[in-house]
């Protein structure tokens, strides 16, 4: 991709014009093995909790789900110029859809704590709506409340205009929404506190990142590419966000923005660095292991609970032990046995899925009408200033 940016300046008494291009990588390699140390590092969060080992540190480390929503929006918001809604949204369907559904429906039959799932379970878990039913979060999948959030921003996206001052004053105001008398007057009902809203902060991170991508001064490159710096930062956050309320009490207004607040700047620690000053080749997040992970992720972390699940009573583990043993045990065998569902996953669901989109893209395409040119046929006529150009 490439970045036009217009500058003015006045030399010799003359005011100029002029144009710098600046080329962008389409892919950056990197984000792919972040992908991967967050699925990974969930997997850390749930285990340390259901082994009940009581560490704050690991528990907090499900502020790496902030950093797969920032990941998301920061590939996203880069490309927004080229989104032709109807692609988009075809696209963001085959990839997240078919491997989501393989899930949720395989564990509803065959897991044994899913055995008195009710009605309405299954539907919220069907359809993405677990987050807007009371009691919606079914066993094996409740950690999917966070994909709710991630397809809310999906849908939204192709809507959403303004710079970085106006991504700000959202993220900002954001913060606000759990002081919301019908939020903050929770009854034990629908949780509305963790409604989208609520996790604006978290994908305007990435927005940003996008924002400024090609107009980093070289001193930030710099600064960025000290990677043990932010994750030392990173790890400092979840310090602090284990001084707070932990497990599944639930926090108020104030807590709860102060631990979105500290998620944030989490996600950004991890993810603006490798995004705004990438990593050369022979990086570790390069490697073919933690791409092949990053490219598992998804499915890495559809499956990671169920499996959890079953580790247990196959190792004769109990529940909340508080044994450093078991949680490395079972952390062990979980992150073993998942890995080879999630590629296997990967391999028979997810790419098989995406091989669909030329397909049915070509059927769109003839049906679509004659003098309606496409959001990337308009943004070919009209290219904006500071925005990627097409190719």
């Amino acid at each position: 991709m490439q970045l036009i940016v217009h500058v003015d300046g006045v030399l010799h008494g003359f005011l100029i014009q002029w144009e710098i291009v600046i080329t962008i990588p389409h892919r950056l390699p990197a984000l792919d093995g972040l992908r991967a140390v967050a699925a990974l590092g969930i997997i850390v969060t749930h285990v340390s909790f259901q082994t009940g080992t009581g560490w704050g540190i690991a528990e907090r480390f499900d502020y790496f789900v902030a950093v797969f929503f920032a990941l998301s929006a920061f590939v996203l918001w880069r490309r927004r110029d080229h989104l032709e809604p109807r692609s988009y949204y075809l696209k963001r369907a085959l990839r997240i859809l078919p491997a989501y559904l393989v899930c949720v429906v395989t564990v509803i039959m065959l897991l044994p704590d899913a055995h008195f799932i009710t009605g309405q379970q299954v539907l919220a878990n069907l359809t993405l709506t677990q987050v807007y039913f009371p009691d919606g979060l079914a066993p094996g999948l409740t950690h999917l409340w966070s994909l709710c959030i991630e397809v809310a921003f999906y849908l939204v996206l192709p809507f959403l205009r303004g710079g970085p001052r106006v991504i700000a004053g959202a993220a900002v105001l954001s913060l606000g929404w759990a002081f919301l008398p019908p939020v903050a007057d929770y009854d034990g009902g629908i949780n509305s506190q963790i409604w989208p809203p609520a996790y604006t902060l978290w994908f305007a991170v990435g927005m940003l990142a996008a924002e400024f991508e090609g107009r980093v001064p070289r001193w930030l490159a710099r600064a960025f590419r000290v990677r043990w710096a932010w994750w030392l930062v990173a790890l400092a956050m979840t310090w602090l966000g284990s001084r707070g309320t932990r497990g599944l009490a639930h926090p108020d207004p104030a807590e709860f923005a102060l631990r979105v607040t500290i998620g944030g700047v989490f996600a950004a620690a991890v993810v603006v660095p490798y995004a705004l000053a990438p990593p050369g080749p022979d990086h570790w997040l390069n490697s073919e292991p933690m791409q092949a992970l990053g490219r598992w992720s998804y499915s890495i972390f559809l499956w990671h609970v169920a499996v959890l699940s079953v580790v247990f009573p196959v190792l004769g583990v109990d529940l909340f032990s508080g044994l450093t043993i078991d949680f490395l045990t079972v952390l062990a065998a979980t992150v073993a046995l998942t890995i080879p569902v999630a590629a296997l996953s990967y391999e028979m669901v997810e790419e098989p899925a995406l091989r669909w989109r030329p397909r049915i893209t070509r059927w769109l395409t003839r049906n679509r009408p004659h003098n309606q040119p496409t959001a990337t046929e308009h943004a070919t006529k009209t290219p904006q200033p500071g925005r990627p150009s097409p190719r």
